[in-house]
């Protein structure tokens, strides 16, 4: 069946050679070894490995190389750094050069042929990975399931898609400069001039400089602790706050907030909803539930609700997903509507991509390093949500600890942020003595002071100062914000 399946139709060609247009590329080296200002039309989306003919890779390269230094790259001066003894045809690479240039006539079309040698090399790509596919689906070994097939080809047409090439290796360090140097105006540019995405907390915002592309934040808490509040806090926050900007290329980048993508493994998208209803109606989520809404509270959440509609935001309540699941889902989205940060709900719901599940830890492990490796590839913040383990209530001092997560070796490890929620009000009403005891005295003024505050505790922040956040939990609506100063507060006597 596969030999039959490989024959070539007698009549149709035996060899298709891959898309390229040499010329283009000779009249568009021509131009820029004529005026090097014809360089700078294709420099951002042109790289020397979008060429179809070695040869022109290395001019292209080397004329890059010259003039972002200053230097003026012409057949005098790149054919010093070219091999003195190669030849094109019956000519040498020095008289290939003058010819190059003496054949080029004006930079007026460099954009054209800079586009065109783009797309041919993007079409190339495009061949490489069906070929593979066609290979892979005829001898695939037995163990590999065609669902991974897609999920990897994919995975590889995305790649393209993002990057125009599919390719890993090195990368100029001049680039990494250059993205460093966007990063810092972008920061500049933005509201509240943060290099990262604003969480809508302010606090939060100041001490991490925002949600940096390609972290993997841990937010992690015991149960009751408000982990889920916060996490939707800030997706409905960065959602509501996105507000697009155009590119040159006439597509759209988030210039404040973003589109967000919610994969919620525990509560439906409807209870997801209903939460997020509540903390921005100020409608407690418990009365709209039962139904025990006055006619005012009514037109508040219906009001509100119109006004979210208009957000960025996605919700995924599949259960038990699998990391190769939620990749392909993640990068559909961004692909087709964008995507500017994740929020995973909860990391212990998740499932890895092998079936055998008996070590449940080394599972855990290919989880968070699928998830780095994510946020890595689609350049954009996850914020994955993670339970603690119940060590933490044998203590004294219930606040978490690194320690204290999970299967903690790898997620501790993998992850760039760790974030612990921490309300010392929910321990404390479970411990009240005795009325009218000394000690009960001792434990209405504790209360009195953690009543409606949160922490929120860096335990560990690879960019910045690790630390506690104070934050105001209104527990009727599960919502966390900033705590008033004390300059902003009223004068108290």
């Amino acid at each position: 069946m596969a030999d039959a399946a490989r024959k070539i139709d007698e009549n149709g060609p035996a060899y298709r050679e891959a898309p390229s247009n040499i010329e283009a590329e000779q009249a568009l080296l021509g131009a820029i070894l004529v005026n090097n200002d014809a360089y700078y039309i294709v420099h951002d989306f042109l790289k020397p490995e979008h060429f179809h003919e070695p040869l022109h890779r290395e001019i292209f390269g080397k004329a890059s190389e010259m003039i972002r230094m200053g230097k003026i790259a012409n057949p005098v001066t790149i054919k010093t750094f070219m091999a003195a003894n190669d030849r094109v045809g019956d000519i040498t690479i020095a008289q290939y050069l003058a010819r190059l240039a003496a054949e080029a006539t004006t930079i007026i079309n460099a954009a054209d042929y800079g586009r065109g040698i783009y797309d041919l090399a993007l079409r190339r790509s495009l061949i490489r990975i069906g070929e593979e596919m066609v290979n892979d689906a005829f001898d695939a070994p037995l163990d590999l399931e065609p669902k991974k097939q897609i999920e990897e080809s994919e995975r590889k047409l995305f790649e393209l898609a993002e990057t125009g090439r599919y390719d890993g290796g090195f990368q100029a360090f001049s680039d990494a400069m250059a993205l460093a140097i966007e990063m810092a105006g972008a920061a500049k540019d933005r509201d509240g001039g943060l290099s990262g995405i604003s969480s809508g907390i302010r606090e939060m915002d100041r001490r991490m400089g925002g949600l940096q592309p390609s972290d993997l934040i841990i937010l992690a808490g015991r149960p009751a602790m408000g982990k889920t509040s916060l996490a939707t806090n800030i997706a409905f926050n960065i959602a509501s706050a996105y507000e697009p900007a155009e590119q040159a290329d006439g597509s759209f980048k988030a210039k404040n907030g973003g589109v967000v993508a919610f994969f919620s493994l525990e509560m439906s998208a409807e209870q997801l909803a209903t939460r997020i209803i509540s903390e921005q109606s100020e409608v407690s989520s418990s009365k709209i539930r039962r139904g025990n809404i006055t006619d005012a509270e009514y037109a508040k959440l219906v009001a509100c609700t119109e006004m979210m509609q208009r957000a960025p935001l996605y919700i995924d309540q599949t259960g038990g997903i699998s990391i190769a699941q939620l990749s392909a889902r993640a990068r559909r989205l961004k692909r087709q509507r964008g995507l500017d940060v994740m929020v995973i709900d909860y990391v212990q719901l998740m499932q890895g991509s092998s079936k055998k599940s008996d070590n449940r830890v080394q599972e855990i492990t290919e989880i968070t390093t699928g998830l780095k490796a994510l946020a890595k590839e689609l350049s954009v913040p996850i914020i994955a949500l993670s339970q603690l383990s119940r060590q933490v209530e044998s203590r004294e001092d219930k606040r978490p600890q690194l320690s204290d997560l999970r299967e903690s070796g790898s997620i501790e490890q993998d992850a760039d942020v760790v974030l612990f929620v921490y309300r010392d009000e929910y321990y404390l009403q479970n411990k009240e003595p005795k009325a009218g005891t000394e000690e009960h005295l001792k434990w209405q003024q504790q209360m009195n002071e953690s009543r409606g505050k949160a922490e929120v505790i860096i335990a560990k922040q690879r960019h910045g100062p690790t630390g506690t956040i104070p934050l105001a939990f209104q527990a009727e609506f599960t919502r966390f914000t900033d705590l008033a100063e004390e300059s902003h507060l009223p004068e108290r006597f």
